[in-house]
C-alpha cells in the first residue's frame, strides 16, 4: 500500500512538475534588456499581429524564423525607450490615452463603443491593445523630447534650400519611399563591412530579380520599419535624409536605389509611388481655444469638467469665449486675445489638437480634450486656401529642413542607446 502511494505521489510531482515547464516555456524570456526583460510570447504575439495585418493587406512574408527575429529586434528597442521614459518620468495618463482613442474613433467614424467592440473582434483584448497604443504614445514622446533639442535650423539654411527649390520649380512632389537597411554596428571591422555590403549586394539581386521588396525587408532590414515591409510614409524630397534625397531626385516610381553607404550600414531604396507634382496651394485654419494645465489643486477630473460646463454654457449662449479664457485659459500666447490662435497651418499644432480642429467645421466648438500640454476646448473659427507666399514657403522649408534632420536624428538616438545597453538575446538557447 505504502509503495502505491509512493508511486502515485511521485507520478504526481511529475506531473504538477511538467505542468510548471510548460507554464515556464510560455513565459520564457526571449531577451534580456538592461534591467528588462521581453517575453516569447511577446514575441509571438508581435508575429501574429504582423501575419494577421499581412493577409488583410494580401502582402507575403518570410519564414516565421525570420518574422519573430524582427519582432524581437522591435520589442527590444521598445524596451529601451520605455526604459528612457521611466528616467525622464514620463507617463501618459489614462485621461491623454481615453482622449487618443476618441480620436481614433473620430477618424473612422464610430463611436468610442463601436470602436471598442471592433478592437474586441478584430484583438481579443481591449485592455491589451490599450496598454499597446499607451508604449506606442510613449516611444514617440520619448523620441520627440530627446531628438528635438538636437535640431537647430538656421537662416542660412532656410534661404539656401528656398532659392533651390525655386530654381527647381518648387516641386512639392510626395514620395512614398521603402527602405531596407543592412546595419553595421558603430565601429565595423572590414570584415563586417565586407559581410554587410555582400548581404546588400545578393538583396538587390533579388530585388532585381523581382522579388517582394517588402517581404525582403521584413525578412533581412535593421531599419525601424522593417516589420512595415520598409515602408517610410509619404514625404517630399527636402523631408529625407540627405544621403537618401540625393538618389531619389529624378527616380520613377519602382526604381530600385543602392546600396548606399552610410556610417549606419548599406541602404536600399525603391518608391513605391509618387503624388502631387508641384502643389502650390495650403490651408489654413483661424482658431482660439482654453488651456487648462492640470495640477495638485486642479485635478484632471475638474479641469476637463470645467472646459465641459463652458462649453454647455457657450453653446447656450450663456458664456463668452473671449472673456472665459482671458480668465481661466493658461496659455499665455493666446490668453489675452481671448484665446484667439490666429491663422495657422494644422499641422504646427500637436497631433491631438491637429486632429480636433479636422473633424470640426465652421464655428463648431469641440468637446474637452487632453493633450500633452493639459486639457482644451477650441473653435473653429474658419478655413481658408493659401497661395504659397514668401512666407508660406519659409515655413515649409522649415519644417522639410526639421523633418530631415528628425529621421536623420532618431536613426542616430535609437542607435546610441542601443549601443550603450546590455542586450542578451536568449530565444534560441
Amino acid at each position: 500500500m505504502k509503495l502505491t502511494q509512493l508511486i502515485a505521489a511521485t507520478l504526481t510531482t511529475c506531473v504538477m512538475l511538467n505542468c510548471q515547464a510548460v507554464e515556464t516555456k510560455v513565459d520564457a524570456v526571449a531577451a534580456i534588456v538592461n534591467n528588462s526583460v521581453v517575453l516569447e510570447t511577446e514575441v509571438r504575439d508581435m508575429v501574429a499581429r504582423v501575419k494577421k495585418n499581412a493577409a488583410k493587406q494580401g502582402q507575403t512574408l518570410p519564414s516565421d524564423s525570420a518574422l519573430q527575429v524582427q519582432a524581437l529586434e522591435r520589442l527590444i528597442m521598445n524596451s529601451l525607450q520605455l526604459q528612457v521614459a521611466k528616467r525622464m518620468g514620463l507617463q501618459i495618463t489614462d485621461a491623454q490615452l481615453d482622449q487618443t482613442i476618441e480620436n481614433i474613433a473620430r477618424e473612422q467614424k464610430v463611436s468610442v463603443e463601436q470602436f471598442r467592440a471592433q478592437v474586441v473582434r478584430e484583438e481579443g483584448s481591449y485592455e491589451l491593445f490599450r496598454e499597446r497604443l499607451r508604449e506606442e504614445i510613449t516611444t514617440g514622446e520619448v523620441l520627440r523630447a530627446n531628438v528635438q533639442r538636437r535640431i537647430y535650423v538656421s537662416p542660412q539654411e532656410i534661404d539656401t534650400l528656398t532659392k533651390m527649390m525655386e530654381q527647381q520649380g518648387a516641386s512639392n512632389e510626395q514620395y512614398n519611399i521603402g527602405h531596407i537597411l543592412l546595419a553595421l554596428p558603430g565601429q565595423p571591422t572590414a570584415e563586417q563591412i565586407k559581410d554587410a555590403e555582400s548581404k546588400a549586394t545578393k538583396v538587390m539581386e533579388l530585388l532585381r530579380g523581382g522579388s517582394d521588396f517588402k517581404k525582403i525587408a521584413i525578412a533581412s532590414s535593421s531599419a525601424e520599419t522593417a516589420l512595415e515591409g520598409g515602408d517610410m510614409g509619404w514625404m517630399n524630397i527636402n523631408e529625407m535624409p540627405t544621403l537618401f534625397a540625393d538618389q531619389v531626385r529624378g527616380k520613377k516610381k519602382k526604381d530600385l536605389i543602392g546600396p548606399l553607404r552610410s556610417g549606419a550600414g548599406f541602404h536600399i531604396l525603391t518608391i513605391f509611388d509618387i503624388k502631387g507634382a508641384n502643389v502650390v496651394e495650403f490651408e489654413e485654419i483661424s482658431s482660439r481655444h482654453v488651456l487648462i494645465k492640470p495640477s495638485i489643486i486642479v485635478s484632471e477630473e475638474k479641469a476637463k469638467n470645467m472646459l465641459a460646463k463652458f462649453a454647455v454654457d457657450f453653446k447656450a449662449g450663456k458664456a463668452d469665449f473671449a472673456k472665459f479664457a482671458k480668465e481661466h485659459s493658461e496659455d499665455p500666447g493666446s490668453r489675452l486675445k481671448g484665446g484667439e490662435l490666429g491663422w495657422a497651418d494644422p499641422n504646427v499644432f500637436v497631433p491631438e489638437f491637429r486632429d480636433t480642429l479636422k473633424t470640426l467645421k465652421k464655428d463648431q466648438l469641440s468637446e474637452p480634450f487632453r493633450t500633452e500640454h493639459g486639457w482644451h476646448i477650441v473653435q473653429l473659427m474658419d478655413r481658408r486656401t493659401v497661395d504659397a507666399t514668401a512666407e508660406k514657403k519659409r515655413e515649409q522649408v522649415t519644417r522639410m529642413i526639421y523633418n530631415r534632420r528628425f529621421n536623420e536624428e532618431s536613426s542616430n538616438f535609437l542607435r546610441e542607446i542601443r549601443d550603450e545597453a546590455f542586450i542578451e538575446v536568449l530565444a534560441d538557447k
